[in-house]
């Protein structure tokens, strides 16, 4: 599913160049539940935002499904990010104007799938993340945990071959978070990759694998 080769990424921070990836090397195989682990600056969130196809690496390769990623276009990774990969993000991201069920099927219109396709899909994600009955429900009028359920509702409505969970549980109490990740634990039994980003060793631990990533090289694979 995901094979990284000597991945290198450098950012310019003033006259400083910081080297985010050094040479990262990793594979990640279908139907596995991986969690990337490391601090804050360790280079988590530019793998993150590589596996995701928001960023390109400066050198090395990356194979998505088989797919060269570094050789693509911007409009060419803006359909791989739609048709292959549902994004967790840490704040939810949802439009706070749009309804649960709105904001679900938002993907599948930039899809286009027709209109009766796309409600059936946006009630069956709705049901898979136990909210089917807070559908017409603002995000104001859900709490955080149902709010983070609709989050992941809205990544798996165009069932992508990856979910990529940056922080999931971050803005979460423990009790909403063990329930949250309860949840990922059914879409892996479900068999949909998961790729989970953390910097809380507790949660890593909940994935199958734990991937450590620390000054931009990954350390270890604990199994």
């Amino acid at each position: 599913m995901i094979d990284i080769k000597d991945l290198c990424k450098v950012y310019l921070v003033g006259d400083e160049r910081v080297r985010a990836l050094d040479h990262a090397t990793l594979h990640i195989y279908p139907h596995e539940f991986v969690s990337i682990i490391g601090p804050s600056g360790s280079g988590k969130s530019t793998l993150m935002n590589i596996i995701g196809c928001l960023d390109v690496a400066d050198a090395g390769t990356y194979l998505l499904d088989d797919l060269p990623i570094e050789a693509y276009s911007e409009n060419e990774l803006a359909r791989i990010r739609n048709e292959k990969i549902g994004f967790v993000f840490q704040q939810f991201n949802l439009i706070p104007k749009l309804s649960a069920e709105e904001n679900v099927e938002l993907p599948l219109i930039y899809q286009k799938v027709p209109r009766a396709q796309r409600a059936e899909r946006v009630k069956a994600a709705l049901e898979r993340v136990g909210l089917a009955n807070r559908a017409k429900h603002l995000p104001t009028e859900l709490s955080g945990g149902q709010q983070q359920r609709v989050a992941i509702a809205r990544a798996i409505v165009t069932n992508p071959k990856l979910i990529l969970a940056d922080e999931p549980t971050g803005a979460l109490d423990s009790k909403t978070s063990q329930e949250i990740i309860d949840i990922f634990h059914e879409l892996h039994r479900q068999g949909n990759t998961i790729v989970l980003i953390t910097h809380d060793n507790d949660v890593a631990k909940q994935a199958e694998r734990s991937i450590r990533i620390f000054d931009g090289r990954i350390l270890e694979v604990t199994l």
